[in-house]
C-alpha cells in the first residue's frame, strides 16, 4: 500500500470519483468550489489535496491561502486608546499570509475528510500536513511570499480528530476553543409552522406575533438565477451595510459571488429578499447540505432593520423553510448568538488548531487569537416549553 498526495490548484482538474467520495457534505463538492473559486475574496485563494492510497482516492483535503492584515480588518468602530495600541500591535505580528485547512466563509468543519477503512487518522492527517508544507513553500517560491501562520478550521468538541494530540503536539499546533455554532435542531413533531410556534412558551410566540405585526406590508419572495443577475449590485450593498458593521472580519465578498453560487448550485442554493412596495429592502441566503439547512450571508436596508425587525423575522423564516422542507436541522452559525438562541437555536462548541511560524508569537497565540475572535457575554434564551 502506497500513500501519496496530490495537490490541485483548480476545482476543474479534481481527480475522477472526488463528489461520490465527498457526498455528504456540499461545501467539498466539485460545483461548490468551482462557484467558490469564481467568486472568491480576493485575499483567499484555494488549493485542493487528494490523498491516494495507490491509485484510490481515500483523503482530501480542502486548503486556503489567506492575506491577511488586521489593520485594515479591524472595523472604524470606537474602542479605547488602550485597545486602540493593543490592535495595531497584533496587525505587526500576524500580518501576512496563513494557510486555512478549511473554509474560512463558512462556520464548521468543511475542510477535511477521510475513509477510515482504507487510512488511520494520524496517517491522513500526516499527508495532508507534509501537503501544506509543499503548498508553502510553492507560495515562497512562484509569490515571494511567506506563510506566516496554520489553521485547522472548525472543530466540534466530539470531533475524534482531538484523538490526535501526538500529531498537533509534534507540529506545535495549538487547540484554541472559538466562538459556537448556534443550531437547531427541528423536532420531530414539527410537521408545519404552526407546530412549532405552539412550542414555544407565552412570552416567546407573543415576542413572534409582535415581531411579524412589525413587518407590516413588507413581502418576502424567493430569487430566481435571473433576479440575482439583475439585481446583484442591491444585493451587494445591502450585504455591505451588514458587513460593515462587524467589529471584525477576515475577508469581503465579490459582488458577483450570489450569482455564482446560485449558478452552480442551482436548487441547492436559495436567495431570500424582502420587498417593501417593489424595493428590495432585506434579503438572506441558505445552502442546502443534505439534511441540514446551512444559513449563509444576509443583508439589510438599516432604515427597516429595527422598525420592522427584519433581522428577526429572517431568522423565523428560516425555521419555517427549514420546517416545510423537513430538514433535520438548522446550522445559524456564529455571530448574533444571543437573538439565535431565542428562536432556537443551541450553541455547540468548537476548537481550531493555529500554529505561527515565529516561536514566540506560537506560545502566546491563544491571548492573540482571542482579540481575533473575541468571547461575548451572552444570555442564552429558552424560547421552549
Amino acid at each position: 500500500m502506497n500513500i501519496t498526495s496530490h495537490i490541485y490548484h483548480s476545482a476543474n482538474n479534481l481527480p475522477k470519483g472526488w463528489d461520490a467520495f465527498v457526498k455528504h457534505d456540499i461545501f467539498l463538492h466539485v460545483n461548490y468550489l468551482k462557484a467558490l473559486e469564481e467568486a472568491s475574496p480576493n485575499n483567499i485563494q484555494l488549493f485542493y489535496i487528494g490523498v491516494f492510497s495507490d491509485d484510490l482516492l481515500v483523503g482530501v483535503a480542502i486548503v486556503q491561502r489567506v492575506q491577511l492584515y488586521l489593520k485594515d480588518m479591524f472595523r472604524k468602530t470606537q474602542v479605547s486608546c488602550i485597545k486602540e495600541l493593543f490592535q495595531e500591535i497584533v496587525s505587526k505580528i500576524l500580518k501576512g499570509n496563513i494557510l486555512v485547512i478549511g473554509n474560512l466563509t463558512q462556520t464548521g468543519q468543511h475542510g477535511v475528510y477521510f475513509n477510515k477503512e482504507h487510512i488511520s487518522q494520524f496517517t491522513y492527517l500526516e499527508c495532508v500536513f507534509n501537503a501544506i508544507g509543499d503548498i508553502k513553500k510553492e507560495i515562497k517560491e512562484t509569490q515571494k511570499k511567506k506563510i506566516r501562520a496554520i489553521m485547522f478550521k472548525d472543530y466540534f468538541l466530539d470531533d475524534t480528530i482531538h484523538k490526535e494530540k501526538s500529531f498537533f503536539s509534534s507540529h506545535k499546533l495549538y487547540k484554541v476553543l472559538v466562538q459556537p455554532n448556534m443550531i437547531m435542531k427541528i423536532q420531530p413533531t414539527w410537521e408545519v409552522f404552526d407546530d412549532y410556534t405552539a412550542y414555544m412558551t407565552k412570552k416567546y410566540r407573543t415576542r413572534y406575533r409582535r415581531a411579524k405585526k412589525k413587518l407590516g406590508s413588507i413581502e418576502c419572495h424567493e430569487l430566481d438565477l435571473e433576479t440575482i443577475k439583475n439585481d446583484s449590485n442591491k444585493l451587494y450593498h445591502l450585504y455591505l451595510n451588514v458587513s460593515n458593521n462587524a467589529k471584525f472580519n477576515t475577508f469581503l465578498l465579490p459582488e458577483n459571488h450570489f450569482y455564482s453560487l446560485k449558478f452552480y448550485l442551482k436548487e441547492n442554493f436559495k436567495v431570500f429578499g424582502y420587498y417593501l412596495n417593489d424595493k428590495l429592502v432585506g434579503f438572506f441566503t441558505l445552502i442546502v447540505n443534505n439534511e441540514n439547512l446551512e444559513t449563509y450571508f444576509l443583508g439589510y436596508d438599516a432604515e427597516h432593520q429595527y422598525s420592522n425587525q427584519l433581522y428577526l423575522n429572517m431568522l423565523y423564516d428560516m425555521v419555517k423553510y427549514g420546517i416545510n422542507n423537513t430538514f433535520s436541522s438548522i446550522v445559524y452559525a456564529r455571530t448574533a448568538m444571543e437573538i439565535k438562541s431565542s428562536v432556537g437555536a443551541k450553541p455547540e462548541a468548537m476548537a481550531v488548531y493555529m500554529k505561527h511560524t515565529n516561536s514566540f508569537v506560537n506560545r502566546i497565540l491563544k491571548s492573540i487569537f482571542g482579540l481575533m475572535n473575541p468571547k461575548k457575554d451572552w444570555e442564552e434564551r429558552h424560547p421552549f416549553k
